[in-house]
């Protein structure tokens, strides 16, 4: 039977891909951003206490009826999303 030929190997060492993430440094946020993720969430929050408190005495607020929960639950959401772009 005959012999099988020997491959030789390469001197360069073969490349490993590195499957880590890298993190990426980025600088902390903005005052402005924070002001703005913090203003949402008490605005949202102060909409549905005069929502509860007042809704008789605005007419407006009181014409939206069921809404006022979308509005403030909504302004409040959108201040938690802002907080996971948070640095």
């Amino acid at each position: 039977m005959p012999k099988s030929k020997v491959r030789k190997k390469s001197d360069q060492p073969l490349r490993s891909v590195s499957r880590t993430p890298v993190k990426i440094k980025a600088g902390p946020s903005s005052t402005v951003y924070v002001a703005v993720m913090l203003g949402l969430m008490i605005v949202g929050l102060l909409w549905l206490v005069v929502y509860y408190l007042a809704a008789e005495q605005i007419s407006w607020m009181n014409d939206l009826g069921a809404y006022n929960f979308l509005i403030g639950f909504g302004f409040m959401v959108v201040g938690l999303i802002m907080t996971m772009k948070w640095r």
